[in-house]
């Protein structure tokens, strides 16, 4: 029997490869595949996207971190404080504006994720007293964004303050790009106020970052 070419001997019916054939069509179709993925997205290496936010109350921020998560597949993580708010409504209210005034930042747990591992960084912020919260003011100066893109985006009961000028500030060394301001009722309600297809474009110029 004469072997088909590409194959260097027979054991019955099955054709045989030497070990060291193995390896190299191995070596070809990983750069036939990464030659593949470049192909697909244009040339260029696909970027790593995650959502880091602070929510409080009603949840708003969070709502707008998980609609922009659900369109662009990336990762998302709360920030949160060690020590929790705790009181009514008005006494964190309160809490929020003395923590503001005196430009304190509470501890916040360990983040379980790199920040180095990530292109992109989307953080969300409630507006506390026209400023970002205090918890995201900590989170953004313990980073390091040189070479980073990031994406400002704030939830607002009508008044947004210079939340986005601050974030920026915070943000040294980094891109800053599709900041976002989103608008709910003044009451400290869940009723959005932006319109959906405001949001669905701010989310689309997120998604034309890759």
């Amino acid at each position: 029997m004469v072997p088909n070419r590409g194959c260097w001997m027979w054991s019955s019916t099955v054709c045989v490869i030497p070990a060291f054939m193995k390896k190299k069509s191995k070596a070809l179709d990983l750069e036939l595949t990464s030659s593949s993925m470049l192909i697909e997205t244009g040339g260029k290496k696909m970027k790593k996207l995650l959502i880091i936010y602070y929510s409080w109350s009603n949840g708003n921020t969070e709502r707008i971190a998980k609609m922009l998560q659900s369109e662009t597949d990336s990762d998302i993580l709360k920030i949160d404080t060690v020590v929790p708010y705790s009181g009514s409504y008005d006494d964190v209210v309160n809490q929020g504006q003395n923590e503001v005034q005196c430009g304190y930042e509470p501890e916040i747990k360990p983040l379980d994720i790199n920040i180095a591992d990530y292109d992109v960084i989307a953080v969300g912020t409630p507006t506390w007293w026209y400023t970002m919260a205090p918890a995201v003011k900590t989170f953004l100066h313990q980073q390091d964004f040189t070479g980073k893109t990031v994406v400002p985006f704030m939830t607002n009961g009508g008044w947004p303050g210079h939340v986005i000028k601050d974030m920026k500030a915070a943000c040294k060394g980094a891109n800053v790009v599709c900041d976002m301001q989103i608008q709910f009722d003044s009451t400290g309600g869940s009723n959005l106020e932006t319109p959906q297809e405001q949001i669905n474009e701010w989310i689309q110029s997120v998604k034309n970052l890759f």
